[in-house]
């Protein structure tokens, strides 16, 4: 979890105006916001019992990839914090938070949302949102250099780029 948490530190002081959602942040989305359509919401999971490992590279991975695809379509897209939850929980009480959180984001305006995640649990439940699920397979960044990983997600985020394009057609 450290190596996390000094990756994502990292990063972000490396990538520069990133959105960290305080009060400055929420003045530049309330200008803006007429011109952005799309949401996208990050699911994280966390786990104390065997899965741990696996759930923070999830974790790690989608924050970053979410953070690079910020950057890509910054004044189209807005980044909501990441949604946090343990994995071990119950799947249809889980689901039925992100269905409250996409009927809000609807209401709000979005014409898009998308989830973010590497978790697979999420890409059964697809067909019963009005949004769309991007399911991309973790990769454990802490195996590779800055350089590479810095790559790695550049690389993800354009191949990410036609489900988004193809959203907004």
């Amino acid at each position: 979890m450290a190596y996390f948490l000094n990756n994502f530190l990292n990063y972000i002081k490396n990538k520069g105006d990133l959105m960290q959602w305080g009060l400055k942040d929420m003045e530049k989305i309330k200008q803006s916001l007429e011109y952005i359509d799309t949401a996208v919401l990050p699911l994280l999971p966390v786990s104390f019992r065997e899965e741990m490992g696996q759930a923070g590279v999830m974790t790690e991975f989608i924050s970053l990839l979410a953070l690079r695809l910020e950057r890509m379509y910054r004044g189209r897209i807005l980044l909501l914090p990441g949604f946090s939850y343990l994995k071990e929980r119950d799947a249809q009480s889980l689901f039925n938070e992100i269905r409250q959180w996409e009927e809000e984001l609807i209401r709000e305006g979005f014409k898009h949302v998308f989830f973010l995640t590497s978790d697979p649990v999420w890409r059964m439940r697809e067909k019963e949102l009005t949004g769309s699920i991007i399911w991309i397979p973790a990769l454990a960044l802490q195996k590779f250099n800055e350089t590479e990983q810095r790559s790695i997600l550049e690389d993800q985020a354009k191949q990410l780029s036609p489900l988004f394009l193809e959203k907004w057609q």
